[in-house]
């Protein structure tokens, strides 16, 4: 309620000029979940360029396809990533590498460790220096007795990380606190050493702190570490995994999250397969959390036949995925540019990503424009025919056209079978339907608990109708008009008594949604010319 003024003059008051307006979600950010070189396990991190996962996860891993899935979605115009490292430990091998500086007075000792998992550890090196100064100590309310400099090196990529005026004391800059802050590449390993730690030698003359081993400290010995075993089903989705956000369903820690790619992980270098039971599991996740699940066919299609029986065969019959066939041909930089057949899911993603920057999620990402960056040719030739077997059963095919490269020709999701009828049959119709979900579920969120009346109704036909519009003057949606294109309902014919008394309102939202000509029929017809005149 306004308050009334006390004294003569003008008062000023600022009125809401209308509902608060729908602002669409992204539709590409894309979660990639598997194996890596480096990074944090069961943490997702948000990467937005090819340099942003080089520097955490270690760039290209051999063993894994998590890394060529990542470049090429950047590669291919994607823009945004969610990337889910996961670790198996191998029994008898440390999971990450340990360095430790002994104290001068044998009252304990500074041990550290490697940040995360893998082999990638053993390069650190650290060094500890005594070079605080008294007016440091002082700044600090310590003694300059009690303070000292850590810095450590990452042998493998060059980066070096100085850490000054440390202290085992109890204090904001106590070691293990401003090393889980600010370090990269190591924590704290056990318990804070009784004193400080002592410092290195100066290095040998005409050799860096780093090359003389009485300068700085490199990994204890029997502390190396592995890079782990190969991935399986129960590392993605184990017991209890899911209430307690671990394995895939640590993405609950991202939002949003709207693609979701699981590169093969079954298999020694290089891995080709996901195993049927995380395939179900990851598709149950994607329509839990409105995502979308890029699907690459198993390693052993080789023929057209094979891929005949379409994603019914995979046991995936949702319409929040779709499959991909067959996989792409590739220069791989780990074996000397040699080609080699790769999963096509973070290419497509990337196709995704850059489809709907440049045309709308309503824009099917296929066709002589959806062309595929980095890959030399699908790993096997699909003509005609073979496209025509592989269509109706929901196969997406990847083809090589001459003049135009290698593209996606199809565009179905999981209940693309013609036999089906679905009416998610299409990838786009789909993903446009996510799309309008998450927007409203978000933009929507401010009528809980407001009072169920026609008041309320009314702001939520005009922010839903307002949203829509903006989509339809896009082209979102078929019709000429907006009465043709969408419907948006909310008043005493969707909320009735009983639902107000339950705390229920209902809108119905109706859309028509664009659906992509896969099939350009040209009808021609002689004539008989005529001579002018």
């Amino acid at each position: 309620m306004p308050i009334p003024p006390r004294q003569p003059g003008v008062h000023v008051e600022e009125v809401p000029a209308g509902p608060r307006p729908i602002a669409g979600v992204a539709t590409a950010i894309t979660a990639f979940v598997g194996r890596a070189a480096s990074g944090p396990v069961e943490t997702p991190v948000t990467c937005t360029g090819w340099g942003d996962f080089d520097r955490v996860f270690g760039g290209l891993f051999a063993p894994s396809a998590l890394g060529h899935a990542v470049r090429d979605f950047f590669l291919n115009g994607g823009r945004e990533a969610v990337i889910l490292r996961l670790h198996r430990s191998l029994p008898g091998q440390p999971d990450s590498a340990r360095l430790v500086v002994r104290d001068p007075a044998d009252e304990g000792a500074l041990s550290l460790t490697a940040s995360s998992p893998g082999r990638w550890g053993n390069a650190l090196r650290a060094r500890i220096d005594h070079d605080a100064s008294e007016a440091e100590a002082t700044a600090l309310g310590l003694p300059a007795e009690a303070l000292f400099s850590l810095s450590v090196r990452d042998g493998a990529t060059g980066a070096v990380e100085l850490f000054r005026n440390l202290t085992t004391a109890e204090h904001a800059r106590r070691i293990d606190r401003v090393l889980a802050a600010e370090s990269r590449l190591v924590r704290l390993d056990g318990a804070l050493p009784a004193g400080r730690p002592a410092a290195h030698a100066p290095p040998a003359a005409g050799r860096t702190v780093w090359e003389d081993a009485a300068a700085s400290s490199g990994v204890a010995p029997g502390a190396a570490a592995g890079d782990g075993a190969a991935l399986q089903a129960q590392d993605f989705i184990g017991p209890g995994f899911e209430a307690a956000q671990r394995g895939l369903y640590a993405l609950d820690r991202a939002d949003p999250v709207n693609l979701l790619c699981i590169p093969p992980h079954v298999g020694d270098d290089p891995p080709e397969e996901v195993e049927p039971a995380l395939l179900a599991a990851a598709v149950a996740y994607a329509e839990r959390r409105r995502a979308f699940l890029l699907l690459d066919s198993p390693a052993n299609w080789t023929t057209p036949a094979q891929a005949a029986a379409g994603p019914a065969a995979l046991g995936v019959t949702s319409a929040n995925a779709a499959l991909f066939f067959p996989r792409l041909l590739q220069p791989d930089p780990l074996r000397g540019g040699l080609p080699r057949a790769m999963p096509a899911c973070g290419a497509i993603a990337g196709l995704f990503a850059r489809t709907d920057a440049e045309r709308g999620v309503w824009k099917a990402a296929a066709g002589t424009a959806a062309t595929l960056r980095g890959a030399t040719g699908p790993a096997l030739p699909l003509g005609d025919a073979a496209i025509g077997q592989l269509s109706p059963p929901g196969v997406n095919c990847l083809r090589a056209l001459p003049g135009v490269g290698v593209v996606v020709w199809g565009s179905r999701t999981c209940q693309g079978d013609d036999r089906q009828g679905s009416a998610w049959k299409y990838i786009p119709v789909r993903r446009l339907a996510l799309f309008l979900e998450e927007s409203l579920v978000r933009g929507l969120a401010w009528a809980a608990l407001e009072p169920n009346d026609e008041a309320l109704w009314a702001r939520l036909r005009q922010a839903t109708g307002e949203f829509l519009q903006g989509l339809f003057r896009q082209g979102a949606f078929q019709g000429s008009t907006a009465r043709e294109a969408y419907l948006v309902q909310c008043d005493a014919g969707t909320t009735g008594p009983a639902d107000i008394d339950a705390g229920l309102v209902n809108i119905l939202v109706g859309f028509a949604p664009l659906r992509p000509a896969e099939f350009v029929m040209l009808r021609l017809r002689q004539s008989a010319g005529r001579p002018p005149g």
